[in-house]
């Protein structure tokens, strides 16, 4: 399918059927995310993975009993780092020089303006600022699940504090953003699903400067 049409043939699921997603699938969903730009190419977020299913039914809890989640093949977690730190940082420079096999310190210039930039922020500001590169993989994830025809449905509708809890991630630094189960539609069941898709008129969402 080309993008368009997939993202024309995808809908936020509402009724799942708990049809297995292939791990290869889910595979190049997940590599979507772990492609997707993020400022300054820090990648601060990480993806969580859950098929556990008493693990989904804790999920379910506190996210306002939605059943895709316990009804879905995988759930992925969206979770932000909750600050940048000069360790951090500096962990992520030093891997892309190794990785392109580059001197030591090649980045350094970049990386100390970043930092003094960051760390000096609210860590509120900065778990923000991450958390806007974690929705862009989501975004990415979203649309790839779509051209593989495998249904997701984006959710913030959640206890962010019960789930950071719950999978300990304040010890990981780390604080979630977003939830996306993944997963086929309950075609008979989902009255979302044959219903129009409905976006804001073009003439009022795009705004033309000559």
């Amino acid at each position: 399918m080309q993008l368009l049409d997939a993202l024309n043939w995808r809908y936020a699921t509402k009724k799942m059927n708990g049809q297995p997603v292939p791990q290869e699938k889910v595979d190049n969903i997940l590599e979507a995310a772990y492609l997707a730009p993020t400022s300054s190419g820090l990648q601060p977020f990480k993806v969580i993975i859950v098929t556990d299913e008493a693990m989904k039914r804790k999920i379910r809890e506190i996210a306002s009993d939605q059943s895709q989640i316990t009804d879905s093949s995988h759930v992925l977690i969206f979770a932000a780092w909750d600050n940048y730190t000069v360790e951090r940082i500096n962990k992520v420079y030093q891997h892309i020089e190794t990785e392109r096999g580059l001197p030591e310190g090649t980045f350094s210039d970049y990386k100390n303006r970043i930092t003094a930039l960051y760390t000096k922020r609210a860590a509120e500001q900065n778990f923000e600022h991450a958390a806007r590169q974690a929705y862009i993989a989501f975004g990415l994830a979203i649309a790839a699940a779509a051209e593989l025809q495998v249904d997701a449905t984006p959710m913030e509708g959640f206890d962010n504090a019960a789930l950071d809890e719950l999978l300990q991630l304040p010890q990981q630094g780390l604080k979630s953003v977003t939830l996306l189960p993944l997963g086929y539609r309950d075609s008979e069941n989902d009255w979302l699903v044959n219903q129009k898709k409905v976006r804001t008129p073009k003439d009022e969402f795009f705004l033309q400067i000559a």
